[in-house]
C-alpha cells in the first residue's frame, strides 16, 4: 500500500552542493545549495535565490565553482547552509577550511573538498532563480581517485534528505550501468 505525501521537493540522490565564490574585494564565499544537478553533458543547473551574496558574486564575476560536500566535511558544509555571506564575510575561515584559486575561472576552490567543478555562467533568471553554468574543468585531489578516475569508496559524497532533513552518505555499487539490462535485450 502506498501512502501519498502530497507534493514535495523530493528527488533522490539530491547531492550537497557548495558553491564557491569570490566577492567584490576577492574574498572567497561559500553557500551550500540543495537544489541543482546536471542540466546537459558539460552543463550544471542551480536554483539560487537573487538574494544570496553567491548569486551577487556569480552575476558580477560571470564564474563559480561548485564542490561535493563529504563524509567528512558534513559540519563545515552545513554551516555553509546555516548563515549568510550576506552578513558573515569569513565563513571559509570560521570552519578552518583553505581556498585557493581556481586554474580556469576565477573563483575559489576550497581545498578541503576534494573535487570541484570550475564553472562559467550561462544565464541566471532573477524571477525562477534558475542559473545554469558550463562545467570547463572538473578539478580532483589524487587522493580520492584510484586509476585515474574519482573512487566514491575514497571520496565518500553525501546527499541531502529533503524529506526528512538529514545528510546521508552515497552507498555502495549495486550494479554496472549501460550492462545490467542488456539481459533484457535477449
Amino acid at each position: 500500500m502506498r501512502k501519498h505525501l502530497g507534493p514535495q521537493s523530493l528527488v533522490y540522490p539530491e547531492p550537497v552542493l557548495i558553491i564557491g565564490t569570490y566577492d567584490e574585494n576577492k574574498k572567497p564565499n561559500a553557500m551550500n545549495a540543495a537544489w541543482g544537478g546536471v542540466s546537459d553533458y558539460n552543463q550544471i543547473f542551480i536554483c539560487l535565490s537573487s538574494n544570496h551574496k553567491t548569486t551577487k558574486n556569480i552575476l558580477k564575476n560571470k564564474c563559480f565553482t561548485v564542490s561535493f560536500g563529504t563524509k567528512d566535511t558534513v559540519k563545515e558544509c552545513d554551516y555553509f547552509g546555516l548563515v549568510s555571506g550576506n552578513k558573515i564575510e569569513n565563513k571559509i575561515e570560521k570552519v578552518g577550511f583553505h581556498t585557493k584559486k581556481a586554474k580556469h575561472v576565477n573563483a575559489p576552490i576550497i581545498e578541503e573538498l576534494p573535487v570541484a567543478l570550475e564553472c562559467k555562467l550561462i544565464s541566471y533568471d532573477k524571477n525562477t532563480g534558475y542559473l545554469f553554468g558550463d562545467i570547463v574543468d572538473v578539478s580532483v585531489d589524487s587522493k580520492v581517485m584510484s586509476d585515474d578516475k574519482v573512487d566514491l569508496n575514497k571520496f565518500v559524497p553525501i546527499m541531502y534528505d529533503g524529506l526528512n532533513h538529514n545528510y546521508r552518505e552515497i552507498g555502495n555499487k549495486v550494479g554496472k550501468a549501460f550492462k545490467d539490462g542488456k539481459v533484457f535485450k535477449k
